[in-house]
């Protein structure tokens, strides 16, 4: 099956009210003439910087405007990132996505720091993504320079949708980082969220997003809402797993060169009902106890269940080659650090 661009809604519609099994079915077919079944890519994933972030997002913990139990933590050190790395591909982990809490990524010293967390898991032999909010053309070709393989900026659900989950960013904001990304060369890693009081057409919408771009995501993040006490979204109810299920089908047959990946709220389902997701064309899981903020299967757990399915994980590089990390000069580095200053310099001055 090859790639197709222009889905319509009323083919993903069609899809969607199959019966559980024939669409399972269907899309396992699809996974097993784009894929090796029995492959699935494991990434770790750290928070780098967690809390006080400026965004509104109803679904997150790390919002500084609610309370919850998240405790703000400044930007890691690089040597604290090296060594969770290295335990995290001792356990099984070919990619090391670094989180930060930012609504943005801004020119100053913590961006160069990232930009040698970068550096240095890029020469472990990890594939390297980040997922540091907005970037602009110049910052993604300066991660890309850096070695960076995937970068991740979820859509969250559909345009429509999206106003009643956040509004300190619009859904073109989304977009044009995808743009940026795109532009450095960087592979992209793009999904979504059920369980935000979202229609069925909005889950479908936002399908439709990231299948009719002009290139589909490399990566497909399916996450469930995991409610947190504190955001607006703490009393929302539990997503069914076979609603998951369809997600993880349908972005399989859409997009069937993708990796899906199995994110947040994966702690939640059975062994069964992680079957069925991988069946349906999951290939690609977080591992570790917690997916930044938010509890997950237990590592070992992980593996038993492999053992189990007859799955192995994924050795890193397989779809693509490993970027080169190009060296800074101590010039180039000084000038980086002046021109933020300068940028620093002139918002200040914009204020006063």
């Amino acid at each position: 099956m090859g790639v197709k661009n222009n889905w319509k809604l009323e083919e993903v519609k069609a899809l969607y009210d199959l019966p559980v099994l024939d669409l399972v079915f269907k899309a396992a077919g699809v996974h097993r003439e784009n894929h090796d079944s029995k492959q699935v890519q494991i990434s770790a994933l750290v928070s780098i910087k967690t809390g006080g972030c400026a965004e509104d997002c109803s679904y997150c913990p790390q919002a500084a405007r609610y309370n919850t139990d998240v405790n703000t933590h400044k930007l890691m050190q690089v040597d604290e990132v090296i060594d969770r790395a290295k335990k995290a591909k001792e356990a099984g982990s070919s990619r090391l996505c670094m989180g930060a809490a930012w609504r943005e990524v801004r020119d100053n010293r913590d961006f160069d720091r990232v930009l040698e967390m970068v550096r240095e898991v890029n020469a472990m032999d990890m594939e390297v993504c980040c997922t540091l909010g907005m970037l602009s053309d110049d910052q993604a070709q300066r991660l890309a320079d850096a070695g960076l393989y995937a970068y991740n900026h979820n859509i969250d659900t559909s345009e429509e949708h999206y106003k009643e989950v956040i509004s300190t960013r619009t859904f073109d904001d989304r977009l044009n980082t995808h743009k940026s990304v795109r532009k450095a060369g960087v592979s992209l890693c793009s999904g979504g969220i059920i369980g935000l009081g979202e229609t069925k057409d909005d889950r479908l919408k936002m399908i439709l997003t990231l299948a009719n771009s002009e290139k589909q995501p490399e990566s497909v993040p399916i996450n469930t809402l995991v409610p947190v006490e504190g955001t607006p979204l703490e009393n929302q109810e539990k997503v069914p797993v076979w609603d998951l299920v369809k997600m993880v089908a349908i972005a399989r047959i859409t997009m069937p060169k993708s990796a899906v990946r199995l994110s947040a709220g994966r702690l939640e389902l059975s062994d069964e009902g992680q079957a069925f997701c991988f069946m349906a064309g999951a290939n690609s899981i977080f591992a570790g106890d917690t997916l930044l903020t938010t509890p997950n299967p237990a590592f070992d757990s992980d593996m038993i269940l492999f053992k189990t399915l007859g799955l192995e994980s994924k050795k890193a590089f397989a779809d693509g080659a490993q970027p080169k990390s190009k060296e800074i000069s101590g010039i180039e580095a000084e000038k980086s650090e002046m021109v933020a200053k300068v940028k620093e310099w002139k918002k200040e001055m914009a204020k006063n």
